[in-house]
């Protein structure tokens, strides 16, 4: 019996509006499992944007690291992202949540002018060097387009988000519930999640169908 396939899972957070998306987080480590993969969480070691009280949407006067929030939803296994190393891997992704736009990157305040964590970014380009495949959920892929030359992605099919990825120099693909976007070249698995109107059966097939196309190509 072959060795099972390794997945690095990135989380910028614990919680939709700050940080990672705990239904995709989850839901794509089930995923990886159930089509007989490991994974291993990791997060970088940064103070995290804001904190945002869920229930009222306001922000609170607190300050929160991205790795010790993370840390909630890997049940305390997780590791700074500066030990990631590409040779330990068959494939990374990143599930989405706001903590992708405000954690690992500044896209959600500075948009088509934003920029990546670099260990975010070190983590994709090696991987790419690699030429080992790699996953994007929700928000998550406008990392891609902001590393990535003429990467092709979706994102679903919020109009602002769309036009903004593609002036990064993306190439979007309108998609709906479970659906994937794969671009060749840079093996990139990218699905909508929760940027569309969800609910978590279609969040879990949405990252079922990322986890057996990365799969696919191992």
């Amino acid at each position: 019996m072959s060795n099972p396939k390794k997945f690095a899972v990135v989380l910028s957070g614990c919680g939709v509006f700050d940080g990672a998306e705990i239904h995709e987080a989850t839901l794509t480590m089930y995923a990886i499992v159930k089509h007989g993969g490991q994974y291993e969480i990791f997060a970088p070691d940064i103070p995290q944007h804001h904190v945002i009280n869920h229930i009222t949407g306001e922000e609170m006067n607190e300050t929160r690291n991205v790795l010790v929030e993370s840390a909630r939803i890997a049940r305390g296994s997780i590791k700074p992202l500066s030990e990631f190393n590409p040779e330990d891997f068959d494939g990374l992704i990143f599930p989405g949540g706001f903590g992708a736009a405000k954690n690992l990157s500044n896209f959600a305040f500075a948009g088509i002018d934003s920029s990546v964590n670099d260990e975010v970014q070190t983590a994709i380009l090696k991987m790419k060097e690699a030429e080992k495949p790699m996953g994007a959920l929700c928000i998550s892929p406008v990392l891609m387009a902001r590393i990535l030359d003429h990467v092709e992605l979706t994102i679903g099919r919020d109009e602002g988000t769309v036009n903004a990825v593609e002036a990064m120099g993306a190439t979007h693909r309108q998609t709906t519930h479970g659906e994937v976007v794969i671009d060749k070249k840079y093996k990139l698995v990218t699905t909508p999640c929760y940027m569309l109107d969800a609910n978590i059966l279609q969040i879990g097939d949405g990252a079922e169908n990322v986890i057996k196309a990365m799969l696919a190509m191992m």
